[in-house]
């Protein structure tokens, strides 16, 4: 069935489970988190003074940062250069967003081309306003997470508030620098004014809760008493939270709910480790949300206080954080049992009845799990191109199709960057052309730059783990898109005799006098690898022609780099979603929230009131997914429509600015 075009807002289109979780090969791409927090953009107060220290690197998925030899955090440290006038200018004055992703990938491109339903397909606008997006972590439990209690655990080992406020703005950024080794002092006296005991012990507090690494004494300097911190135990102070200040019938891991609104999970960590000067690898997380909606998860953190937590709402806007326990063990990636999804599809075209056998075709059958769009990037080199090249052990092209200039959506000093490299291809020429340094171009090109053009491994190789296997991850994610379409197509939607089902762990064939015992539902296919089993179909020709052609030898997927052999993994063809429910509304005004958040319910909003008639209807719909599935996915089965970028800027869209 040939796809159609979604009316989508700019900005508005990436949106997935935003989980991207076990199997290996189904490992998301983490974003690179760059935090300019200035005043006024995460909302800081005078007594909320971030820390000046350069981002970390790019933490491995799961625990933030954790132990990868190629973290870019262990590569170097840059300075930052700020953007110039130039730039500044190129970054109001950009190139249409609609112009721009007129280059980007169709669903075609990635092998996304069947429907499940047969129902008439309908227009809709997706995510008008980030809380028309809502994601709701689903633990291991079973349990949905829900910010619904602000309060902090009673301790009476907790230091008074005092603590927050007793430094002045100067001292904080003294005692940074010298917690972070940013100057040749070997301590910092501050003096104190109006002495008295409790006063003393209050700033000896405050400094050993806000610096960790940073021990206190008091000392008698002329007739004046200061308080005079220094460290304690070197540089690696500063990783690990000083173990003697904890209590020990505390559970050493402080787990939270985080609601965030415009934040992936990355960038919030780095957020979060900034203001409360910490390593960002010391917090732990199930899955990854995504940025482009209002998302609600668990995090863990080692040995910082829910009071220290908890006034970090006081400095920042678009996180609240809640729900504190103490607890002796941290989260794992993968230990969720999905998502939960409240999504708001604004100004439908659709009739009641094609809305209501859209929904109850989503309820009953589900979708294609397709891997969604946000899976292969968005510029004119897709990110399973560079995958591929990869796994062909080209270098040279994966260099190019790195650098090389494309078009797509991106930042000027980027395109100038590209373009410095296409002219001279001299790595340190293209590298002064970036302000940021910290993008997978800017890593390639220092690697580039250390080890020269006749060792691109070692330079491809600066790139942190998670960002390379992004790329072979997308290969196989457009290999697994393209042999499911071909599989619906040639056998439709019931199990037939050769399809594989999982029992346990293990993949086995249905049989032909056993295939009345499974349903469309239990059938899986694999993602490439040498340690997987193909349908005995024609599908496995397929996938042996598809690898072929890419000069891949399906027989031989171990690489000789060992982190680029593929094993593979299966997934599940078709998703019915759990919890399914859905209403259409009617309203009249395009800007009112349509559904209240956890923090609207909070502040004690009232709930939305919904014209009987109105201008717009629109649907709103609840549904539960596993990990590493795409709502997106789900949504253009029941719209019928292409939910790539590129295709609504052929449609004239309208978009946000």
């Amino acid at each position: 069935m040939e796809t159609t075009g979604m009316s989508l807002k700019r900005g508005c289109v990436v949106v997935e489970d935003s989980d991207s979780v076990a199997p290996a090969e189904e490992t998301k791409k983490p974003k690179i988190a760059e935090c300019c927090l200035t005043k006024g953009q995460d909302g800081v107060e005078d007594d909320c003074v971030p820390s000046s220290e350069n981002e970390p690197g790019l933490p491995e998925a799961g625990v933030a940062g954790k132990g990868d030899k190629n973290s870019s955090a262990e590569v170097e440290e840059e300075e930052e250069d700020g953007l110039s006038e130039e730039e500044e200018k190129e970054e109001e004055e950009p190139e249409s967003f609609a112009d721009m992703m007129k280059h980007g990938l169709t669903e075609l491109d990635v092998g996304i081309t069947k429907f499940v339903s047969s129902h008439q397909g309908f227009s809709g606008i997706l995510k008008e306003r980030y809380s028309d997006f809502v994601v709701h972590e689903i633990g291991k439990d079973g349990r949905i997470s829900h910010l619904d209690d602000l309060s902090v655990p009673v301790d009476e080992e907790d230091p008074s508030e005092d603590v927050f406020t007793i430094l002045t703005a100067e001292e904080k950024q003294q005692l940074e620098e010298l917690q972070l080794f940013k100057n040749k002092e070997t301590s910092v006296a501050i003096e104190v004014i109006e002495d008295t005991k409790e006063k003393r012990t209050a700033i000896h507090q405050a400094i050993k809760a806000l610096f960790p690494g940073l021990e206190t004494k008091t000392e008698d300097r002329e007739g004046k008493k200061y308080v005079v911190a220094y460290h304690a135990a070197g540089k690696k102070a500063l990783a690990n939270p000083r173990k003697h200040s904890w209590p020990k019938s505390r559970g050493s891991y402080c787990h939270f709910v985080l609601y965030k609104k415009n934040k992936d999970t990355m960038d919030a960590i780095n957020v979060l480790s900034k203001y409360l000067r910490v390593k960002p690898n010391i917090f732990s997380y199930m899955g990854t949300k995504d940025k482009r909606a209002i998302t609600v998860q668990e995090i863990a953190v080692l040995k910082i206080s829910a009071q220290r937590l908890a006034h970090l709402n006081k400095c920042l806007m678009n996180f609240k954080l809640g729900n504190f326990s103490y607890q002796k063990t941290p989260l794992k990636l993968g230990e969720l049992q999905g998502n939960h999804f409240t999504v708001v599809l604004r100004n439908i075209t659709g009739t009641d009845e094609q809305v209501q056998q859209a929904m109850n075709s989503l309820k009953e059958i589900g979708f294609i799990n397709y891997y969604g769009m946000q899976r292969f990037g968005t510029t004119s080199v897709p990110t399973y191109q560079v995958g591929r090249a990869i796994l062909q052990n080209s270098w040279t092209e994966v260099m190019d199709l790195i650098l090389k200039p494309r078009s797509g959506a991106e930042k000027g000093y980027l395109v100038k960057c590209r373009e410095e490299w296409a002219k001279t291809k001299d790595p340190d020429a293209a590298l002064k052309k970036l302000p940021v340094k910290r993008g997978v171009e800017g890593q390639l090109l220092r690697g580039l730059s250390r080890y020269g053009m006749k060792n691109i491994v070692s330079a491809f190789g600066i790139i942190p783990r998670n960002n390379r296997l992004m790329y072979i991850h997308s290969y196989q994610s457009y290999v697994w898109n393209n042999m499911v379409s071909k599989r619906i197509e040639d056998y439709g939607l019931k199990p037939v005799p050769g399809d594989l089902v999982l029992k346990g762990a293990t993949a086995t064939y249905i049989e032909e006098d056993d295939v009345h015992n499974y349903s469309i539902h239990d059938v899986v296919m694999p993602l490439p690898g040498f340690d997987v089993i193909y349908p005995k179909h024609k599908i496995s020709e397929a996938y042996r022609e598809m690898l072929t052609a890419d000069n891949l030898d399906i027989d031989n997927m171990r690489h000789k780099i060992r982190d680029y052999s593929l094993s593979g993994a299966y997934r599940k063809i078709i998703i019915r979603p759990q919890n399914v429910s859905w209403e259409v509304v009617a309203y009249d005004d395009p800007k009112i929230p349509l559904l209240n958040t956890d923090v609207d319910k909070l502040e004690g909003k009232p709930p939305p009131v919904f014209a009987s008639e109105g201008k717009y209807r629109a649907l709103k719909m609840d549904f539960s997914l596993p990990p590493s599935t795409y709502a997106t996915m789900a949504i253009r089965e029941v719209l019928k429509r292409d939910t790539s970028i590129k295709k609504q800027t052929q449609l004239n869209t309208t978009w946000l600015r």
